[in-house]
């Protein structure tokens, strides 16, 4: 019997070699996958090691004290002690809600060649400021360019940060407008110097304060301090305090606008503010007498005290109180607003520099002495300028409160900006002159009432108007 004949579709030799080389590739293609999932996880295990080693690290230079521990902390620590401020690195001491502000990005700042200078306007105590010309539009700017200290290591002051980031964040049409950051065309330089392109504004209101022939008129005065009080209720809505108010920091356009200006000495707070603040702020003329004596700890109402001397000045034309010092200072000011009691400013025997003073047990004239010298004020405005001066901080209205005051609502109205008076500009001349103090300048040393001897306040002073007089002496 023959034997069964092969099938035409049986493997021959080829197919056999074909499916071997088949597995092998296979074989392969998983050896390499599991390679590299291993080759995977060791780097994944060593990253973890490294991660783990530098953590181990930086806890032993923690231990050693070659780190501070301030780099760790991520939230405020209410328990930390606040130390002088400088002013005021104490933010990260004080307890509440981090402050966050909708906004956009920095790009690459341009070179400040872009525009043309045409003249200096003035030096401030953190800046000079010049008028010039955008090259590319005509469109006429302020450029300030900011005081760099180079003695300091951080070359930037705080103040320049804290005024660029400030009006970086403020839009408001009381408020000056931040159009860009500009820098020198020398950007490797060290020196290299930083410029703010502001929105031009025509008039400050000292200069046309020192010129006009006739002082403004009431519907005019309550026009400027409703816009004046405007801004400043969105600086406080905004946690920000601006700490410099007076009238050379107020611009005045041609089209009867005011806008605050100068925030150098500006910087946010939040509620409650920082335990510790610096004293020495705000102008001396314009200062409050809380600042005066030395506190750290204050709000809103050092603005509104600012405020109310402003509204004295365009009341009178000239500073309300200019003391030649800050002992001389708290004299004018408890000349006009009285001699503090616990009953007027409770607790201001415990502000440091009030420890001291020596003042009398029962004085005869405690009270303020604005209605007889500002006659020509209505019952309304007397009051609302008595509330702003307040010597207890506590009684001073807020600027909201001051927008619905019943001043406002009384005739004479408040004019229009449009019918507003224009004055010929002294920006496009000459660099102003100011016959004013400086604003404090951060690291300087704030001067010290116990050093000095109160003479008697109300000297000059008829016996009938001021009472028996009293004197502020050191104890």
């Amino acid at each position: 019997m023959s034997a069964k004949p092969g099938s035409r579709w049986a493997s021959t030799k080829e197919d056999a070699e074909l499916e071997a080389k088949i597995k092998r590739e296979k074989e392969e293609k998983r050896r390499r996958k599991a390679e590299k999932a291993r080759k995977l996880e060791e780097e994944k295990k060593q990253a973890a090691e490294a991660a783990a080693a530098a953590a181990q690290q930086d806890q032993d230079d923690d231990d050693d004290g070659r780190r501070p521990s301030k780099r760790r902390k991520l939230t405020p620590d209410p328990k930390a002690a606040g130390d002088d401020d400088d002013d005021d690195d104490d933010d990260a001491a004080a307890p509440g809600k981090l402050l966050r502000f909708e906004t956009g990005t920095w790009g690459k700042c341009r070179s400040v060649e872009n525009y043309d200078k045409l003249n200096d306007i003035e030096e401030g105590t953190y800046g000079w400021v010049a008028r010039a010309t955008q090259l590319a539009t005509g469109k006429v700017v302020a450029l300030k360019r900011l005081k760099l200290d180079f003695g300091d290591r951080s070359g930037l002051p705080v103040t320049g940060l804290r005024e660029i980031q400030i009006l970086r964040d403020c839009r408001h049409r009381n408020v000056v407008d931040l159009e860009e950051v500009v820098v020198g065309d020398d950007v490797t330089r060290l020196d290299n110097s930083i410029f703010l392109v502001l929105e031009f504004v025509e008039h400050d209101i000292k200069s046309i304060l020192e010129d006009m022939p006739e002082p403004f008129l009431s519907s005019e005065i309550k026009q400027l301090l409703l816009q004046l009080t405007s801004g400043v209720a969105y600086l406080h809505d905004n946690w920000i305090l601006h700490r410099d108010l007076k009238t050379s920091n107020l611009l005045l356009s041609n089209r009867g606008q005011l806008k605050v200006a100068d925030f150098g000495m500006a910087r946010y707070v939040g509620d409650p503010p920082p335990p510790k603040l610096t004293a020495l702020v705000v102008t001396l003329w314009y200062r409050s007498p809380e600042l005066l004596l030395g506190t750290r700890t204050y709000g809103q109402p050092v603005d509104m005290w600012s405020v109310g001397c402003i509204f004295g000045e365009l009341l009178t034309r000239e500073p309300l109180l200019q003391g030649k010092n800050e002992v001389d200072q708290m004299t004018k000011i408890f000349e006009l607003c009285g001699v503090p009691t616990e009953e007027s400013w409770p607790g201001f025997r415990r502000l440091p520099n009030a420890r001291s003073l020596r003042l009398p047990k029962n004085p005869l004239n405690t009270g303020p002495v604005i209605r007889a010298r500002f006659p020509g004020l209505t019952a309304a405005g007397a009051g609302l300028l008595g509330d702003l001066l307040s010597l207890d901080p506590d009684r001073r209205p807020s600027a909201r409160d001051m927008l619905r005051h019943e001043y406002f609502r009384q005739d004479p109205k408040p004019k229009p900006e449009s019918m507003f008076p224009t004055f010929p500009s002294k920006a496009g001349q000459e660099r102003r002159r100011r016959h004013e103090p400086h604003a404090p300048v951060r690291g300087q040393a704030a001067a010290s009432l116990g050093d000095a001897d109160f003479s008697s306040i109300f000297q000059g002073r008829d016996q009938e108007e001021r009472g028996a007089g009293f004197s502020l002496r050191m104890v």
